[in-house]
């Protein structure tokens, strides 16, 4: 790898949690070090066992030791043939991740038949990776434009692979990877009218949304559903077919979809794939994409979630020594999670600092006005960032890299790399690093209207804008900017390109979709 910063000779990590003592609430002083005595500075919290461990001895708590074994000497500056830089993070080697994703999207080794259904994921993860590392993806829209229409049935939506069925996850997939690749034959593939009126056979009447015909519902559902129809600018009235079609009109694609999110929000805070079923990351992210796609953040999130408890369970979820994030209570760390969790805090963070609601104005009433969350009370903004972005920062770069010629990012030291944890790690590093700014069009437009008021007086009544603002063309903009704030523990070298945080592809990708089938009338 490239050096970055001058090497520094690095004092040993403590092997193990073993070291401390099961009688004693302090750590042993043989393993208590203060690297910043030696010229790197790594703060403790990286560098020792937790500070705070249940005393009960468990499976789950005796696996939970050995990967902290394994991360403290790499958190610690001890990676084999890495130069680190003076804050004991190594530089990002975009080289050789560059060379494994491009490897990825080649011709694989027998043993992925397996993974034969998952093809549109690989599209995806290896082309999102690719151009979060600054890579230009075009070269690829011939191809990616052909495979899809392999996978694309007449039915509507895409498969896993040539003749079979279509589902919600392989058509998201195929969607943003023609997305990323750009262009119009790449947006002319997909079949809008065939995938509108599959869309409207998946609508189910409680609001949610089946992944494929006769399978499950759940939060994937819907939130797959949403980010589809919004980018293909799809229309949202039901089609007479539908399970959740009413004859007089009152019902839409996009009805009753935050309702839904609002069932599935648990005990705990977090966020389950189905009502009463157990929290988890992916889930919550999906949640928050759902109802910030529905309309703006400040108003939709603090409508149907309880925002507070949420924000307690997504903290709940990083880890020290460690600095990555869980996907669910009593779990490991994982690098995927660095998206599916660190992703949730741009949308949270939007929320509580939108003029729209976050400050205190009164939250819009849920479906039910009798279901409405804690989180309808005043929300102090997000002043400061609510993760710590440096400890997610460091263990992305010290414990995520595959060190060997191999290339990639992984899930936790002694896991081999993938084209999954390459895009999910790389997202979360674009979470950690950079910060979004969303305006709202609408509140702008009030703001307006009572300054109109004030000088002029009354102005006529505005009809409201429907679900889904932005296919009105009220569309809310996000902006992008570096997180500046606190200790910068990476190179300037090391920041990779920022993504939508509700889209998770480059904005640009996102509005060069929706501007095409804007222009567009009818299917």
């Amino acid at each position: 790898m490239a050096t970055t910063g001058t090497p520094q000779r690095h004092p040993p990590a403590p092997r193990s949690p073993a070291h401390r003592s099961p009688d004693s609430e302090t750590v042993d002083e043989e393993i208590a070090f203060d690297t910043r005595q030696r010229g790197v500075m790594i703060p403790d919290l990286f560098t020792q066992p937790p500070p705070v461990r249940d005393a009960l001895a468990t499976e789950t708590s005796q696996v939970q030791d050995e990967t902290v074994e394994v991360c403290l000497p790499l958190l610690g500056g001890e990676g084999n043939d890495v130069q680190y830089n003076e804050h004991g993070v190594p530089p990002l080697d975009r080289e050789r991740h560059v060379r494994f994703l491009h490897q990825c999207l080649g011709q694989l080794p027998g043993r992925f038949v397996a993974a034969d259904a998952s093809r549109p994921w690989f599209l995806y993860w290896c082309l999102s990776a690719l151009t979060m590392l600054e890579e230009d993806v075009t070269s690829y829209r011939q191809s990616v434009a052909a495979t899809a229409r392999s996978m694309q049935n007449d039915m509507g939506g895409f498969g896993g692979g040539g003749r079979q069925l279509s589902h919600m996850a392989t058509t998201y997939a195929v969607v943003l990877s023609l997305a990323l690749v750009g262009g119009d034959d790449a947006y002319e593939v997909a079949d809008r009218e065939a995938m509108w009126r599959w869309l409207c056979s998946l609508k189910q009447p409680d609001g949610g949304f089946q992944v494929c015909l006769g399978g499950e519902e759940d939060i994937r559902g819907a939130y797959c559903a949403t980010v589809i129809i919004s980018l293909l600018r799809l229309p949202l009235h039901l089609a007479p077919e539908s399970p959740a079609y009413t004859e007089d009109g009152s019902v839409n694609l996009l009805t009753g979809v935050g309702d839904y999110v609002r069932r599935c929000q648990t005990f705990e805070g977090g966020i389950s794939g189905q009502p009463n079923a157990e929290a988890h990351g992916a889930y919550a992210f999906c949640a928050l994409g759902c109802l910030a796609l529905l309309d703006h953040p400040g108003r939709s999130i603090r409508s149907y979630l309880d925002v507070p408890r949420l924000i307690a369970w997504l903290s709940s979820r990083q880890y020290a020594p460690e600095g990555g994030f869980s996907g669910r209570t009593n779990k490991l760390v994982d690098g995927c999670y660095s998206h599916w969790v660190g992703g949730c805090f741009p949308l949270i963070e939007a929320c509580l600092n939108s003029t729209s609601g976050g400050l205190g104005a009164p939250a819009p009433a849920a479906e039910d006005p009798a279901t409405a969350t804690a989180s309808s009370k005043r929300l102090p903004p997000a002043d400061e960032s609510l993760f710590s972005r440096e400890g997610l920062i460091r263990y992305i770069l010290c414990c995520c890299q595959d060190e060997t010629k191999r290339g990639g990012l992984r899930d936790k030291p002694g896991k081999m790399s993938d084209a999954y944890h390459s895009c999910y790690v790389l997202s979360g590093l674009s979470s950690a690093q950079h910060q979004w700014l969303l305006d709202d069009p609408e509140a702008a437009q009030q703001q307006q209207q009572q300054k109109g008021q004030a000088e002029q007086g009354p102005v006529p009544d505005q009809t409201t804008s429907p679900p889904l603002p932005s296919l009105a063309g009220g569309e809310a903009v996000w902006a992008i900017l570096p997180y500046l704030d606190g200790l910068q523990v990476f190179d300037n070298a090391d920041r990779v390109r920022p993504i939508h945080p509700v889209y998770a592809i480059p904005q640009q990708s996102v509005r060069a979709m929706r501007d095409y089938f804007r222009a567009r009338q009818g299917f």
